[in-house]
């Protein structure tokens, strides 16, 4: 009898912990606006720097993320002087950084390969070429694995990582002249301290009137919540009308969540095969974050315009 409640009290102690053990998609979810933050402050792709959380972390569950919020495996070396913690990886009870927050842990990541010369030359790629970097970091010693970068590759684009990569180059921070250079004009986000998928906050992808979508490339402007979608018309010098039909509404009030608004028509398909939902959205969303028609949306996927897509479905772009 003693056995079986042993036994009993084993089984419900494993599944409380693998309980608390998260998924991919969930750490995307909490570490997205976190690497996309980086890409602009540094130029690393956020599809990149994501990729290597994921593989680092285990999804965010490996014991050393855990005990130090070192998503990406970065051992003490001599110049750091933080804090730190022991855990064996190559060797038994080696030095590896502790970082109060993951946001920490992210721009000390971004720091460590922008302040080495061995991955300068990765700043000079173009800023969606993922593949060019996964394969860099391994030629500049980034990590021994010899199948790191497909291992990089394949969770970029299972998990649709790409989309977090912003095309237009000047966007982001780049490497010339044997120095950074920051966007001209502009100035790269601050790091946030801790993100909550909750937040209606939402950060701004662009500090232009005008920029790039994330997707398909069109000329779009990214409008905060609460923002008038005439006065949107107004000073993009665009039709009331157009700008709605472009942008598939059907009220000319204030827009209830920050969005991107085109200011020429979305084409009807997207820029790759399908989208897997991140978090409960509704399919509009989807249609706008992805620079596709809505009522094609709805077509390809046999659902209504108005339908709520739950997290983890699946999304053709295409027909």
């Amino acid at each position: 009898m003693k056995k079986l409640l042993v036994a009993f009290i084993i089984c419900l102690s494993t599944g409380s912990l693998s309980a608390q053990n998260i998924s991919i998609q969930e750490y995307i979810l909490r570490y997205k606006d976190i690497a996309i933050s980086e890409m602009k402050r540094s130029g690393i792709p956020a599809s990149v720097t994501l990729a290597q959380g994921i593989l680092e972390t285990e999804n965010g569950n490996s014991e050393l993320v855990k005990k130090s919020n070192n998503h990406f495996g970065i051992k003490c070396k001599n110049a750091w002087t933080g804090e730190s913690v022991s855990h064996t990886d190559d060797a038994p009870d080696e030095c590896f950084r502790k970082y109060n927050t993951a946001a920490d842990s992210y721009k000390d990541h971004s720091d460590f390969l922008r302040s080495s010369s061995r991955y300068a030359s990765l700043f000079n790629l173009q800023p969606d070429d993922y593949r060019g970097w996964a394969y860099g970091l391994k030629k500049a010693g980034y990590a021994t694995n010899p199948r790191y970068p497909q291992i990089l590759i394949t969770n970029i684009e299972q998990n649709n990582l790409h989309q977090y990569d912003i095309g237009d180059g000047e966007e982001r921070t780049v490497f010339a002249d044997g120095k950074f250079v920051e966007p001209t004009g502009k100035e790269a986000l601050p790091v946030v301290n801790s993100v909550n998928p909750a937040d209606e906050k939402l950060l701004e992808r662009t500090s232009s009137s005008k920029g790039r979508s994330l997707f398909n490339r069109l000329h779009a402007v990214y409008a905060v919540k609460g923002t008038s979608v005439l006065a949107v018309a107004t000073r993009e010098n665009i039709g009331l009308s157009k700008l709605m039909e472009f942008n598939d509404l059907i009220s000319d009030g204030l827009l209830p969540a920050g969005q991107w608004l085109y200011l020429e028509r979305k084409p009807k398909t997207g820029n790759r095969d399908f989208y897997i939902s991140l978090q409960n959205e509704s399919l509009y969303d989807i249609a706008q974050n992805n620079a596709v028609q809505l009522n094609m949306l709805a077509l390809y996927n046999q659902l209504n315009e108005n339908a709520m897509v739950k997290i983890g479905t699946r999304i053709k772009l295409r027909p």
